[in-house]
């Protein structure tokens, strides 16, 4: 009985790296009962971040091996977006020198429970990927499986992820791979919560750095964008800045709608996109 215990903990250093979580039923699955989790932890052999999570303990955790961590062992296809992914790109006017405060998840799935009991210094939100990008493909478990080889995405499988505006994020050089948005996609993310969780004012910050934006990838983002306001508060904000890209674009194939979009209260409608903006950014005083 001692040795088949000594072979399932020896196992389990190789089922689960360093820095990553997985959850009492993961370990369930492969033969670790709770009796014997319950053991693991009482001899520092686990740890319990949070209840019904499981971690091996010794390094700091941080958010990108929670997200590494949903990607590729706990199953749950979600990657970084928005806000959140143009920070970790540089895009950002300020970021507090603590990093992150807030980490966007977009996921066609429900986030678990756990995710937000976690303490790490940041909050994550959680969004629907199928609220601005219904027909793109994301990553699928199957896909994000880095820790088994023989899972790893093909090149095909791949380059339908890149196309659709997805890519590993940059982050230091000890952290586990995660799939985030390009800036590309990420500002149309980020458009989607102005005016309410984003100001035009900040939204306009971010834009103004977009200047190397790849006009093949933001054409398809735009064809396949469901959000109205968002297409056209992204133009407008691409014609304030006057960038290069935005005269490669073929707007006769996107659908911009109809009827105007009052997304600030006395403002000024812009008549070509038919939005309110705010009167400084517009130049009228």
């Amino acid at each position: 009985m001692a040795r088949e215990s000594e072979s399932k903990l020896n196992r389990l250093q190789h089922l689960l790296p360093e820095r990553l979580l997985v959850t009492a039923s993961w370990l369930e699955a492969r033969g670790y009962s709770s009796q014997l989790r319950s053991q693991y932890v009482a001899a520092d052999w686990l740890e319990q971040p949070v209840r019904g999570v499981y971690r091996r303990p010794g390094l700091q955790l941080n958010w990108d091996d929670v997200v590494a961590s949903l990607q590729g062992l706990v199953g749950i296809p979600a990657f970084v977006g928005g806000r959140s992914a143009l920070e970790i790109e540089g895009y950002a006017h300020y970021i507090s020198p603590d990093g992150l405060r807030e980490v966007h998840l977009y996921t066609r799935e429900q986030l678990p429970g756990w995710l937000f009991k976690l303490d790490l210094g940041v909050r994550f939100v959680g969004h629907n990927v199928d609220r601005l990008f219904p027909g793109l493909p994301v990553p699928t478990p199957r896909q994000l499986d880095f820790i088994n080889t023989a899972s790893v995405p093909d090149d095909v499988e791949t380059d339908m992820l890149q196309a659709s505006g997805l890519q590993e994020l940059t982050l230091d050089s000890d952290a586990w791979p995660v799939w985030g948005s390009t800036p590309e996609r990420a500002v149309l993310e980020l458009l989607d919560g102005v005016p309410h969780r984003e100001t035009f004012e900040q939204a306009d910050k971010f834009m103004e750095a977009l200047h190397t934006l790849r006009p093949t990838l933001v054409q398809h983002l735009l064809e396949q964008c469901r959000s109205i306001k968002v297409k056209r508060i992204f133009l407008w904000l691409a014609e304030r800045h006057e960038f290069a890209w935005l005269r490669k674009l073929d707007l006769e194939r996107v659908d911009l709608g109809s009827g105007k979009r009052v997304l600030v209260k006395g403002g000024r409608l812009d008549p070509k996109y038919q939005i309110t903006v705010p009167s400084e950014l517009a130049g009228v005083e």
